[in-house]
């Protein structure tokens, strides 16, 4: 099959060995020890292929804080923590312990799948009216919503931390802590790439103090090659080190956190209106990190599994899946391959859009979600020639399925953040760990916690802000402790129980569509795993246009696709994969992006070579 790992083992590891791929780089090597020495003195490689257990991030200090883990006898999870805690550092726009998130890990002794549900939360006093402005009853404008101290979800990421570390790490965060407390007390260097992001948020940071103290030194943006430290933040890191998460969640810092939602601190000199949200101390001390069933479907006799509500990830990735289960994709030519990805793509959308939400407070009907029979009954909706008109309507999975049946009402879809992070870390003992955490837009609130050196989410913003859906219950408003719907799609896939694909990606919805379009390259268009990263992408989230990058556009595909009927809309770069496959005999290949948001960093314990 396509998808075979046994034939390409060899190819792999001769490959690997000739072209020296994904050596460490002496500074990598140098900075897991200890150095911070900073972004611009690593090199990043995209690719790694080697033994031991293998990091993959978006940035090369916080793959090589995984790395520390893995060279200290840490596990998967281990890893994932440091490498997580230094992008905190590094890259404050997408992550950070004021967010969130999802984390997906396969336990080798077992062989289970788990999932830990790390969302942030509204408080206890939101109402489905939460971003209704009560003086003229209509949604807040965006921008208004997001910057506000009501935009701010009880973040999740230091319990997710703890729950992980607890359940599968040998390290307590007094240690996975350690190299993220070395990055952002000695600093890293700037890159185009942060100071781009300092810029898109340059008039947000300007109007709040502590977040212009730190992201805009003197006033004015970052310079590429300065260096920048975050001491606020290690001494915040100390603290969560020498006292446990009680600092966060009943303690100081978390009392910090809720003054700063409360009565958000806003420059004398600002005339942005910044409403006060209403999360307490109490909110925060009642956090849980949860347990959550895996979803799980076959696909060419492989499991793939993600994460279930409030993620729409696992079950829209699965969705499609079973869809396109039906057509041979790799007997196809790649217009019409990838015709069906985009068509079976909108059709799990209108039923995401439909039906998902936080399953502890609406009914999701998520084993029918990911029957084939409804699959099936979906899939003859697809003309294999022509694009259907968008948006089309959710389906039906009330467990009676016939062929093309009829379609509900069309639902809509609302705003959701393009920014996140995603890691993937395996160790010697064949853990794994796929895991994607967010503060939500690039910037996530603008807000920073004075003194503490994090920003806060703006993940409440992934809620509808009034009813999307008719006179059907819209399973996304706001209300107390509920958790917003997300489209973030960890991924682990097995064949025959051992691990064999681990990926996500960055991107708000178009994670969903990331993900999808990745597996599809690698098990039905003869893509490897590195090439299956690099492909352009386009992502149909039932909207009247597909997203699409210029390189997709452009190809022959498109334009076969467009005279079949579909719209483009340009954007120029789509997700941030970060994934792992397992070649078989502890053989594993890490791979990154090689040039979107700069590229992304992968590499291995034991490279081969150094065997």
């Amino acid at each position: 099959m396509a998808f075979g790992r046994t034939s390409r083992l060899s190819a792999v590891i001769a490959a690997a060995t000739l072209a020296g791929t994904a050596l460490l780089s002496p500074a990598g090597e140098a900075d897991a020890a200890g150095t911070g020495s900073g972004k611009d003195a690593q090199r990043k490689d995209a690719v790694a292929t080697g033994f031991g257990g293998a990091v993959t991030t978006v940035d090369a200090d916080a793959t090589a804080a995984g790395l520390e883990m893995l060279r200290r006898g840490g596990t998967a999870a281990d890893a994932a923590v440091a490498a997580a805690a230094a992008l905190g550092v590094t890259e404050p726009f997408s992550a950070g312990i004021g967010g969130g998130g999802f984390f997906v890990h396969y336990d080798a002794s077992s062989g289970d799948v788990s999932t830990i549900d790390g969302r942030e939360s509204a408080p206890a006093a939101a109402t489905p009216e939460l971003f209704v402005d009560p003086e003229t009853g209509q949604p807040l404008p965006f921008d208004e919503a997001r910057v506000s101290g009501l935009s701010v979800g009880v973040p999740g990421t230091l319990a997710t931390w703890d729950e992980a570390l607890g359940r599968w790490g040998r390290y307590s965060l007094r240690h996975t802590l350690r190299p993220a407390i070395r990055l952002a007390s000695r600093g890293f260097v700037v890159d185009e790439t942060f100071r781009s992001q300092v810029e898109g948020n340059q008039d947000i940071f300007a109007d709040f103090p502590a977040s212009a103290e730190l992201f805009l030194p003197g006033g004015e943006l970052p310079e590429v090659g300065s260096r920048l430290r975050n001491r606020d933040l290690a001494r915040t890191y100390r603290q969560i080190a020498r006292q446990g998460t009680g600092a966060f969640y009943g303690g100081d810092i978390g009392a910090d956190v809720a003054a700063t939602v409360q009565e958000p601190p806003v420059a004398d000199d600002a005339d942005r209106v910044v409403r006060a949200g209403s999360m307490t101390e109490a909110d925060l001390a009642g956090y849980e990190a949860i347990e959550r069933e895996p979803t799980q479907t076959q696909y060419h006799g492989l499991e793939v599994f993600g994460m279930g509500p409030p993620s729409s990830g696992g079950s829209t990735v699965g969705e499609a899946l079973n869809i396109l289960e039906n057509a041979d994709l790799s007997a196809a030519d790649e217009a019409s391959s990838l015709h069906h990805f985009l068509e079976a793509s909108a059709l799990a959308f209108a039923d995401r859009n439909r039906y998902v939400g936080d399953s502890d407070f609406v009914d999701v009907p998520l084993a029918e979600l990911l029957s084939q029979g409804f699959a099936d009954e979906r899939f003859c909706q697809i003309d294999p020639e022509q694009a259907a008109p968008k948006p089309v309507g959710p389906g039906d999975p009330d467990g009676d399925y016939a062929p093309c049946g009829d379609v509900a009402a069309v639902g809509g879809a609302g705003e959701e953040g393009m920014s996140t992070t995603h890691l993937t870390t395996a160790d010697r003992w064949g853990n794994v760990v796929a895991y994607t955490l967010t503060i939500e837009q690039t910037g996530g609130s603008g807000i920073t916690v004075p003194g503490r050196g994090f920003l806060l989410n703006n993940e409440l913003t992934d809620f509808n802000f009034a009813p999307t859906q008719g006179e059907a219950p819209d399973p996304n408003l706001p209300g107390p402790n509920k958790r917003p719907r997300s489209s973030i799609s960890p991924t682990i896939v097995l064949d025959d129980g051992e691990p064999f694909l681990a990926l996500g990606s960055p991107g708000g919805s178009t994670i969903i569509t990331t993900v999808l379009q990745t597996l599809l390259n690698r098990l039905d268009l003869g893509m490897d795993l590195p090439e299956a990263v690099a492909a352009p992408r386009a992502s149909q989230r039932n909207t009247p246009a597909v997203t699409a990058e210029p390189a997709f556009i452009d190809s022959s595909a498109g334009a076969e696709l467009e005279a079949m009927g579909h719209d483009f809309e340009a954007m120029p770069d789509i997700g941030a994969v970060t994934g792992l496959e397992f070649l078989g005999h502890g053989l594993v290949q890490a791979v990154a992006e090689p040039q979107r948001r700069g590229g992304g960093s992968a590499a291995v314990l034991v490279p081969v070579g150094r065997r």
